[in-house]
């Protein structure tokens, strides 16, 4: 088992600046604020637990979840969770070829979703780099990606500029 508090203040201190950058983001949620997501890395032993709440948003990093702890669920490998995040693969596509698992309310995953492309979030902004070296940081933290995605044999999709992403 491994220790949960490092993994819980990293996501934390992320999503602080994610919010900081785009302080809109819970806004844009509108009425699904207040819901739980789960997001369940189904190859990491770990479910993230994240209230957006308007007042206080709040993430926690959990053993397991059982269902009346969430009101939407999103599961799916960790590299296609962050490929999701990083706005390099389609949601609907990889929930239609079930690379991706939606339960609950789908129309506050619909929200978030809308909420995370809204904030195109760069991975060098987000990692409190000085801002002159956030371009590096990007650049480095996407040839990573795309390396990993292509080692990991994770689903293949078409980026931004429809170029393949393996």
């Amino acid at each position: 088992m491994l220790p949960r508090l490092p993994l819980e203040l990293a996501a934390y201190v992320m999503m602080r600046r994610i919010l900081a950058r785009n302080p809109r983001l819970i806004a844009r949620l509108g009425t699904h604020a207040s819901k739980r997501f789960a997001i369940d890395p189904l190859d990491c032993p770990f479910v993230f637990l994240i209230e957006p709440g308007a007042d206080r948003p709040r993430l926690r990093v959990l053993d397991s979840i059982e269902p009346g702890q969430w009101d939407a669920r999103i599961a799916g490998a960790m590299i296609v969770l962050a490929g999701l995040l990083e706005g390099i693969y389609d949601g609907d596509a990889l929930f239609f070829s079930r690379d991706l698992t939606i339960e609950g309310d789908t129309a506050a995953v619909v929200a978030l979703r809308n909420a995370i492309e809204d904030s195109e979030l760069d991975p060098g902004q987000l990692s409190g780099v000085p801002d002159w070296l956030a371009p590096l940081v990007s650049n480095s933290v996407h040839t990573l990606a795309r390396r990993f995605r292509s080692l990991l044999g994770a689903p293949t999709g078409a980026g931004p500029s429809g170029t393949d992403l393996r």
